[in-house]
């Protein structure tokens, strides 16, 4: 079904990983065409409660493909950056909560797909960057728009404007990256933080997700409104039922996503 990606699932979390090992994993357009077909089956899976994105071999993306982009006209950089863009926007939308393990190289298309994801783990040999600007271009994949609401707009425009690629614990430093591990145990650590999201009651971490998502882009009295509205509407789910009785039963609860 898949030519540069693979997709499988452990349980209730869903594993994308990105295999072009002749092109670092950069992104071109099957790569684009596979993953709007995963996230596609992510969106319809509703036993789902976490997913993982991540690279296979020494990279997690490149980048772009830059023999794809160099031809391009106004016309077709504008399509381009529109299609990874809303690709990015889908991911980010995703109702579960999404972690990207970032085994290697992660530049350009590659750092704005980390960012479309809730929650960055990275490998101690991971790299970071925005260098579109040494190519004659800037971020395409809404890097300009992420990067700065991730580490602050000084910071920002600093690694964007220089083109600066930074190691894994640089960028933990600055906020990007949530946490840093060694090699061989970042999908270790991937997926026991999405077990650990994944064994809560589904509906509120999504509520919670939202809450927030669409509580950054609000004043603080709107957002509020919305998580006061939110925790209500958890008042009508069984799951909440299970979670305070088996609180209350000091008993692990079961939950059924209802």
């Amino acid at each position: 079904m898949y030519q540069t990606i693979h997709y499988e699932k452990q349980e209730n979390i869903g594993i994308i990983t990105i295999d072009r090992p002749e092109a670092l994993n950069a992104i071109n357009g099957a790569v684009i065409e596979d993953l709007e077909k995963a996230i596609a089956e992510v969106e319809q899976d509703g036993e789902l409660g976490c997913l993982i994105v991540t690279g296979a071999g020494r990279s997690f993306v490149a980048g772009a493909d830059i023999g794809v982009q160099q031809p391009f006209d106004l016309t077709a950089g504008r399509n381009w950056g529109r299609r990874g863009s809303a690709l990015m926007r889908r991911i980010e939308k995703l109702e579960i909560p999404t972690i990207a393990a970032v085994n290697g190289f992660a530049l350009g298309g590659g750092c704005e797909l980390a960012m479309a994801c809730d929650i960055i783990l990275a490998s101690e040999k991971a790299k970071f960057g925005q260098p579109e600007v040494t190519l004659g271009i800037t971020p395409g994949f809404s890097g300009t728009q992420r990067l700065p609401r991730r580490i602050g707009v000084a910071k920002a425009k600093e690694l964007i404007f220089s083109g600066k690629v930074i190691k894994a614990e640089e960028a933990k430093d600055m906020g990007l990256v949530n946490a840093v591990f060694a090699p061989e145990e970042l999908m270790n650590g991937a997926l026991e933080m999405a077990r650990s999201f994944a064994k809560n009651a589904p509906i509120a971490v999504k509520y919670s997700k939202a809450c927030i998502d669409r509580g950054m882009q609000m004043d603080i009295d709107d957002g509020i409104a919305l998580e006061n509205e939110m925790f209500g509407m958890c008042y009508a789910t069984e799951d909440q039922k299970e979670g305070m009785t088996a609180f209350l039963e000091k008993r692990s609860a079961t939950f059924h996503n209802k």
